[in-house]
């Protein structure tokens, strides 16, 4: 495993963390023994950063941190997030009280007095105009139940004006083969600010494993189901919000390039750690197995700059005017 310094917070976490998403919610059947095992597998490979939010599962994937805590003696961190409790999920909700509420909700399912890194979880655009939110935040962790903040984003508009405030030390964004905008302008700006990235989506929902083809099913709980056009949340969660028949078409592009030493998974994985500006993936798992495939990214050896442009070409024929103008 490797380990990249987290912005400004002291941490210095895995390169390949783990994404608590799938374990919680709307990724299909879950099995908690199974979640467990997949996460005492990611500590067994060296990952030490785990990020969640207060809604997966309505809080469950938190309660699965904390035992994990309990039954391991090694130190990791945890990043949650805020906001999406809302309902309507409105900039006005946004208030003291409501965040003050959702943290301590957040402190007692992870058993502890004070957040590692708490992200405000995609919220409407008009709260990045809204300093008073973070003043908020500053207060949190004057008071000790914050360590670090920082947000998750939708937008790269977003993620350049939230590091316009100096207490945000990390940034969540979308960032893999099939949505490459953050490092066009954002990253440059993220490096110059020390402000952490973590890459979520790292694997386009599934798609960058190479494993769908045009039959594949998912659950009905399952949101790469029901929120592909964003019937619940955001289209760009769901495949990268790039359209399942067109992503398959740039996945068999994609497999013309890929070295033979490596998965497919495991390449999407390797080319987001390309960028010095990422501190961390973040893929999720439901099962050990797929952590194993996960962190074997971290030791594997750079990219070519031939390989690194063949995707960028790819990117530029087949999916830029899809997506790039969206997010």
């Amino acid at each position: 495993m490797q380990y990249r310094e987290l912005g400004r917070t002291g941490f210095k976490v895995s390169t390949i963390s783990f994404g608590a998403w799938a374990i919680g919610s709307t990724w299909g059947t879950v099995d908690d023994k199974e979640s467990m095992a997949a996460l005492h597998k990611a500590l067994d490979c060296g990952v030490n950063f785990f990020d969640t939010a207060d809604v997966y599962g309505d809080g469950h994937s938190e309660k699965l941190l904390a035992q994990l805590r309990k039954e391991r003696s090694e130190k990791f961190y945890v990043a949650t997030k805020a906001g999406r409790r809302l309902n309507p999920h409105v900039s006005t909700g946004y208030t003291r009280e409501n965040l003050t509420t959702f943290v301590e909700r957040s402190l007692k399912n992870l058993e502890t007095d004070s957040l590692d890194v708490l992200q405000l979880h995609c919220p409407p655009t008009e709260v990045f105009y809204m300093p008073e939110v973070f003043d908020i935040l500053d207060d949190l962790v004057k008071a000790g139940k914050l360590k670090n903040y920082g947000v998750s984003v939708e937008k790269v508009e977003e993620a350049l004006k939230a590091i316009e405030y100096p207490n945000v030390k990390t940034v969540q964004i979308i960032f893999n083969i099939f949505r490459q905008r953050p490092s066009h302008l954002f990253f440059e700006q993220a490096i110059k600010k020390k402000v952490g990235i973590l890459a979520r989506l790292p694997l386009s929902s599934g798609m960058l494993t190479g494993k769908f083809n045009a039959n594949s099913t998912f659950e009905s709980t399952d949101h790469r189901a029901f929120n592909r056009e964003g019937a619940s949340f955001n289209k760009g969660e769901t495949f990268s919000g790039f359209d399942y028949e067109t992503g398959l078409k740039a996945v068999e592009s994609l497999r013309k390039i890929i070295p033979s030493n490596m998965t497919m998974a495991e390449f999407a994985l390797r080319w987001i750690l390309m960028f010095p500006a990422v501190t961390c993936a973040i893929p999720g798992a439901k099962r050990p197995s797929q952590v194993e495939e996960n962190v074997r990214a971290a030791d594997l050896p750079e990219i070519s700059e031939s390989i690194m442009k063949q995707v960028e070409a790819l990117y530029n024929e087949q999916v830029k005017a899809h997506v790039h103008h969206l997010w």
